[in-house]
């Protein structure tokens, strides 16, 4: 495996922790009470994580998505992501988020690697 393509593989695994990461941020910003931003803060990455664990989680996760379907909830994965980080009041690091997925994935597709 090339250095690029492995690069871009540790590219997508960086961005799966970011969507965890702005799903976080986006609840402890939140215009609401103490309990409020903590429930939301950690209850949304859980939450997050737990569906990429159920269908997602490399090749070992019970429900495995393929074709449309799991592309589909990825694109829906970062979608999230991107606009956790949108309402949390980082716009442009939201857009550069979300094109920084588009290029991995279309690497990732260019190269085999989904």
């Amino acid at each position: 495996m090339s250095v690029v393509k492995g690069a871009n593989l540790a590219l997508t695994f960086l961005l799966e922790l970011g969507v965890l990461f702005s799903a976080g941020r986006w609840g402890f910003t939140l215009d609401a009470g103490l309990v409020v931003r903590i429930l939301a803060g950690l209850g949304a990455p859980a939450a997050l994580a737990t569906l990429w664990g159920l269908f997602m989680a490399g090749g070992k996760a019970p429900f495995q998505l393929h074709g449309l379907a799991r592309a589909v909830f990825e694109i829906a994965w970062f979608g999230i992501g991107a606009g956790a980080l949108a309402a949390s009041g980082l716009v442009t690091a939201a857009a550069v988020f979300f094109a920084l997925y588009i290029v991995n994935a279309v690497l990732r597709l260019v190269w085999h690697q989904v």
